[in-house]
């Protein structure tokens, strides 16, 4: 067991590499259960199976809720649930077998942890609240549309780029040092 606990980080893999076997996960997954990689399906496939335990007649009356849960339909049995269950406990073995599994706050030196908390908590709802209203997540986009050559989903991902570099620009200073003389 004291083999796996390590005291340094392991350095990180090459991207490339990492990009190679995203593309085999990309296309396995294509192949297995006929649909491409994203969360915001699985957390829809949760979100509808947590308001069946309250009203199915509510979930039966939604027409976005009635395709996944309708009845004896179980929303959780579908690939996707799975595939973001396996991404979280992949995603935690593996930072702990590299030495990376801590609690950490990232932050510039103008911020504090309570404001840089709020932050990241507003940009979770507005993505959430973007992905429901897309119909889908920026990496069900980016990966499984841009795999396919979606004319949309390339649109998609340079808006995001672009409008990332955009509140960047406003935002950075939140980030560098103070300037001192």
């Amino acid at each position: 067991m004291k083999n796996f606990i390590k005291n340094k980080p392991k350095p990180f893999k090459n991207p490339y590499f990492a990009g190679a076997i995203l593309g085999v996960v990309l296309f396995s997954a294509y192949a297995l259960t006929h649909s491409g990689l994203g969360a915001s399906g699985a957390i829809s496939r949760i979100h509808v199976a947590l308001a069946k335990l309250i009203s199915q007649s509510h979930v039966d009356v939604i027409g976005t809720f009635a395709l996944m849960g309708a009845g004896e339909t179980n929303p959780l049995d579908h690939a996707s649930v799975f595939l973001l269950i396996g991404t979280f406990a992949g995603g935690m073995i593996s930072a702990w077998y590299n030495g990376r599994l801590k609690l950490e706050i990232f932050k510039g030196p103008q911020i504090s942890n309570l404001q840089r908390l709020i932050f990241a908590l507003l940009g979770g709802i507005i993505m959430g609240y973007g992905a429901r209203f897309a119909r889908g997540c920026t990496s069900g986009q980016a990966l499984s549309g841009g795999a396919v050559l979606s004319l949309g989903s390339w649109a998609f991902m340079f808006s995001v780029f672009i409008g990332g570099y955009a509140v960047a620009y406003f935002v950075r200073r939140l980030w560098a040092e103070p300037y001192r003389s």
